[in-house]
């Protein structure tokens, strides 16, 4: 009661005793001047007109409340009493509160904090009477990131069923969230078209299967986690999500022609095949029939497949990208064989459907269908490089690495390609025009074919660019590398030190020498001999180095730590080198040598004996 007394106390002196701190960047009612106006004032009823908006001094308590959210609380019932502290605040107002920039983000900081039930209270408040008032909220800008947080605190529905089996308190939120999807179904077109309701809608379909993925952000991603797959937790769901998914489907179903001409709704029809492929495989399978029906029924001109114009359209070929990535054999066939065979080159030189050719070339490698997908493929390699789709031609050599098929023809064509088939001297030159995606002539510097050419040119790294490094590195799993390691075998030692510090080069020289076996790993660690302190001391360079360690034998072992044991300082002070020296445990290498040999060569027969079961 004492802790409670001083908070009411805290609460009063924030709200009259303090003046409200303006923020960079802000504006007088609390708002961030980058985003624009419009979503948030389109409340209608309790929330319309300026006079229905947070004041400035509600604006200031919940940003106070964010700032106290960032620090630890010193127990669970100080925590459970600040959070019904601050609800008793949002009671009564909790529209207006998910509308307003600063206060709705402390609230979907809040939410996971609370119980369920207090979750369930806020949306239904939301809702209002009627329901249409959590369409709006769901609808913008701000709102649609506390819908999203309220909602996917079902995921802890199992931990409260554990723990209070008697009074299921996951009951009144299980409620709200059916009824947030029945009000979805009912206005399906309108959600999945709005670029703020296409979120709650994706959320909800994730809820509604029982797995989720990390929350939703304002923040832009780094470059490298742009492509990543977000990881996805499973939880369990009511008994009631599992029917109420299937009507989810069924209403978006019926809207499915704006999957091919709204991009904002093909990302949802996507989120959709996802998590039913994840949680619910023959609803996915028969979402997938559907979709494709609908693709092949629409009218085109006489003798082409509506499917030909959909893939070179932006929003319809995303959607038919994830259609073959979770398609089985029989629907991989049908898209193949009646629909895209014939224009396989065609498609692959178009800016966009080309996309959808390397989905079906990775989609379809253990099938017998591969074989002439390649053949047809395989005529158009130059002009698909000449493009610039490089994406082409690095899945078509994953997909050779994967099926064990049609290998030494795409090595030879690619030699051709960059004219360095004919004469044979001409193939120890093939890795730096793979990494670099440069003809013979081109990257020699050379208009003929004669000789007097200069050979040693320097590998630069400004040569080396990702899809060549993705390339070789998916030829380095061909069955036959013996041409690929000749050329590594070449490269001057600073060549290869160039190699070995690149960003996407390292991964090249980290793929070819942990396939190589115990003798052509010796060889090219015997040219290595020197580069090994640059290497460690470098971001990229100590990753490859520490992968080549984990393939090296202990001989192999004992080369690198000779050379890297002198240079102690420079390791041991270096941001990178430092954990070389950590994991190599070059310290125990120098004053106890024969325990050290004694360890690697434990570890060595323990990875030996594991390599030997998964083989």
């Amino acid at each position: 009661m004492i802790i409670m007394v001083e908070m009411e106390k805290e609460k009063k002196t924030w709200k009259k005793g303090e003046k409200k701190r303006k923020h960079a960047g802000e504006n007088s009612d609390g708002g961030l001047k980058k985003r624009k106006e419009g979503d948030d004032g389109e409340i209608k009823g309790r929330a319309e007109g300026s006079k229905n908006r947070l004041d400035p001094t509600n604006v200031g308590y919940f940003r106070r409340v964010d700032d106290r959210l960032k620090e630890a609380f010193e127990d669970d019932e100080m925590k459970e009493m600040f959070v019904e502290n601050v609800l008793s605040e949002v009671k009564g107002k909790a529209v207006l509160v998910a509308l307003d920039r600063t206060a709705s983000i402390t609230l979907q900081h809040l939410l996971p904090l609370c119980g369920l039930d207090q979750v369930a209270d806020v949306l239904k408040e939301m809702a209002g009477e009627t329901g249409s008032d959590l369409k709006t909220v769901a609808c913008s800008q701000c709102g649609s990131h506390v819908v999203e947080s309220a909602i996917r605190q079902m995921s802890r529905w199992s931990e409260s069923a554990q723990t209070e089996a008697e009074d299921d308190s996951s009951g009144p939120l299980e409620t709200q969230v059916l009824c947030l999807s029945r009000m979805v179904r009912e206005h399906s077109a309108e959600f999945i078209k709005h670029v703020h309701g296409t979120h709650v809608v994706r959320t909800l379909l994730h809820v509604m299967a029982g797995c989720i993925g990390p929350p939703r952000t304002t923040a832009q991603p780094a470059a490298k986690d742009r492509h990543v797959t977000p990881q996805l937790t499973d939880f369990d769901i009511p008994t009631s999500f599992w029917y109420e998914l299937k009507e989810l489907t069924e209403s978006l179903m019926a809207s499915v022609n704006l999957s091919v001409t709204d991009s904002v709704a093909s990302a949802v029809f996507q989120t959709m095949l996802s998590v039913c492929h994840r949680k619910r495989p023959k609803l996915c399978k028969q979402l997938l029939k559907r979709i494709m029906a609908y693709l092949t029924s629409c009218s085109s001109a006489p003798g082409v497949s509506p499917l030909l114009v959909f893939l070179k359209d932006q929003a319809a070929s995303r959607l038919i990208e994830k259609v073959i990535q979770l398609s089985h054999k029989a629907l991989l066939r049908d898209i193949f064989k009646n629909h895209l065979r014939g224009h396989l080159v065609d498609l692959a030189l178009h800016p966009i459907a080309n996309f959808v050719i390397q989905r079906l070339t990775g989609a379809i490698a253990n099938y017998k269908m591969f074989l002439k997908l390649f053949d047809e493929l395989l005529e158009g390699v130059e002009a698909i490089l000449a493009a610039g789709h490089m994406g082409v031609i690095v899945q078509m050599a994953e997909s050779c690495a994967e099926s064990g098929e049609k290998q030494e023809e795409l090595l030879r064509c690619l030699l051709s390609a960059f004219h360095c088939a004919e004469p044979g001297s001409r193939h120890t030159s093939c890795l730096p025009l793979f990494l670099s995606l440069l003809t013979y002539e081109v990257y020699y510097q050379s208009d003929t074919a004669e000789g007097g050419i200069d050979t040693q040119v320097p590998l630069k790294s400004s040569v080396i660019c990702y899809h060549g490094s993705r390339l070789v590195q998916a030829l380095s799993k061909f069955k036959e590398r013996s041409l690929l390691l000749s050329s590594l075998r070449t490269l001057i030692p600073d060549d290869l030190l160039t190699l070995a510090t690149h960003s996407v080069g390292s991964h090249v020289l980290q793929a070819l020498i942990t396939t190589s076996s115990d003798k052509g790993r010796g060889k090219i660690l015997k040219r290595l001999e020197g580069q090994f302190v640059p290497m460690a001391c470098s971001r990229s360079g100590s990753r490859a180095l520490e992968a080549i360690w984990n393939s090296a034998s202990v001989t192999h072992r004992q080369c690198i730590a000779e050379e890297l044991a002198p240079s102690e300082s420079q390791l041991r002070s270096d941001q990178f080198a430092r954990h070389i020296w950590a994991k190599f445990a070059l310290s125990h290498f120098i004053h106890r040598r024969a325990h050290w040999q004694e360890i690697q060569t434990g570890e060595s027969k323990k990875r030996k004996m594991f390599s030997d079961i998964l083989e």
